[in-house]
């Protein structure tokens, strides 16, 4: 015997079973449909290759020019690197036993001279690399400085003397800022009498370093064509 319970439900599985497909075609073709649809941020035709890429004669590659270029003479430096010319009131005067002796003196070479920076003489000549003993401020390296101080001018045989300092406009100086140094550093130990505290100072010094690029000192043609006057005193 069975109940009408268990009846009931062995004659309403075939009607459950033949509904199903219909709803698991349904459900399939909807999920099939969403799949084939193409979004619409992706292309519909295959990605063809740049013309560039397909020529057989690529273009020449132009290399980028370097970020800090190396200048060998003074054409090389930047109009913004350049010195400033100096301004005076008056032109130069020289006298008559210059003339005849500054012809000797310029053509006799390497020159040197003694330039003075804070009231400390350098004895430079041209291609000297010359260290600070101080870190020289608001100067970048690669600028391109003028010694105006110098109380000598000389060669191996001849020497021009200033009383003080020479005239900057006989003579030019130009150094180069290659970049700054720093020694080791230093630890002072300092105490007091009667004291068991130590103190320790560490110092580290940073100093600036210059290439001397060009030691000039003009002839008598060109302090003429700057406008020199001949007279009876020192030049």
């Amino acid at each position: 015997m069975f109940s009408r319970s268990a009846l009931a439900r062995v004659f309403a599985l075939p009607l459950e079973q033949a509904t199903r497909p219909s709803f698991t075609t349904t459900t399939f073709r909807a999920c099939l449909h969403q799949a084939t649809t193409t979004p619409p941020n992706q292309p519909t035709e295959p990605l063809s290759a740049a013309p560039r890429a397909q020529s057989s004669s690529p273009k020449p590659q132009t290399q980028p020019p370097p970020l800090n270029p190396v200048a060998t003479t003074r054409a090389d430096v930047p109009a913004s690197k350049q010195p400033i010319a100096p301004t005076f009131t008056a032109p130069l005067t020289v006298s008559q036993s210059l003339l005849e002796t500054l012809p000797h003196l310029t053509s006799q070479k390497p020159h040197y001279i003694t330039a003075h920076l804070h009231d400390r003489p350098y004895l430079i000549t041209e291609g000297d690399a010359l260290r600070l003993p101080f870190l020289m401020p608001n100067v970048q390296p690669g600028d391109v400085l003028r010694f105006n101080r110098a109380s000598v001018l000389g060669s191996r045989d001849f020497t021009l003397k200033g009383a003080p300092y020479v005239d900057e406009r006989l003579f030019e100086c130009r150094v180069r800022v290659m970049g700054v140094d720093s020694e080791p550093l230093r630890v002072k130990e300092k105490t007091k009498r009667r004291r068991r505290h130590v103190q320790k100072i560490t110092s580290k010094h940073r100093y600036t370093l210059l290439r001397v690029m060009e030691v000039k000192i003009k002839s008598v043609e060109e302090l003429q064509r700057e406008g020199a006057v001949v007279g009876e005193g020192k030049a």
